[in-house]
């Protein structure tokens, strides 16, 4: 099963701190108790709703810190995409996995899988038995949707006034957070779907 979906800033590291980044999206799967250690479960709704933010935000500082090492290592550097590349960026990203021990931050241990996009992080919070594969296949699916289809690789870009859109997207690809196997003939069926909606 999905932990969480987030979307993130990733800029070069002259530009923040140390770790420094942004949530811009986030979507929590299944119940709390996953996100929440039995100490924290005596919380009171608000608490407990910035005890998950501030999990998020760590998740998103890890990743970001591993998409910056990856770049440094790799010695590439990034060219500037403008809208109607989303295909190249894609090809181009960065990705990994990012091991989450237990109780930093979730209660159990997580696997953390991210593609690095121009500045943006995109990223899968899997329990640590799940198929990476499949999850992998599912983020790149997202991800090349999100790209293409809300233009999040253009100047001005907003992507909090495009959550509505992300909800349907993890909705369809992604539902309750369970990873689907698709065969290519629900897989091109799915695709029609995604595509007449965003189009609207």
């Amino acid at each position: 099963m999905v932990l969480c979906f987030l979307i993130h800033t990733v800029c070069p590291v002259s530009a923040l701190g140390p770790g420094d980044s942004r949530v811009l999206y986030s979507r929590m799967f299944g119940p709390e108790e996953a996100v929440l250690s039995s100490e924290h479960r005596q919380l009171l709704p608000e608490e407990r709703r910035l005890l998950s933010a501030e999990k998020l935000m760590l998740v998103a500082r890890q990743v970001h810190t591993a998409i910056s090492l990856t770049r440094q290592a790799s010695g590439r550097s990034l060219a500037e995409m403008v809208p109607g590349e989303e295909a190249l960026a894609l090809q181009e990203a960065d990705s990994g996995v990012v091991r989450l021990r237990a109780g930093d931050p979730f209660a159990e241990e997580m696997s953390a899988l991210w593609f690095g996009v121009q500045s943006l992080g995109f990223v899968l919070v899997c329990e640590a038995h799940e198929n990476l594969l499949l999850a992998e296949g599912t983020l790149r699916n997202l991800t090349r949707h999100c790209l293409e289809h809300l233009h999040m690789l253009g100047p001005g870009s907003e992507v909090l006034l495009k959550s509505d859109r992300i909800d349907v997207l993890l909705s369809r690809l992604l539902p309750h957070g369970q990873l689907l196997f698709l065969n290519h003939r629900f897989a091109q069926s799915l695709e029609k779907e995604v595509s007449a909606y965003m189009s609207k």
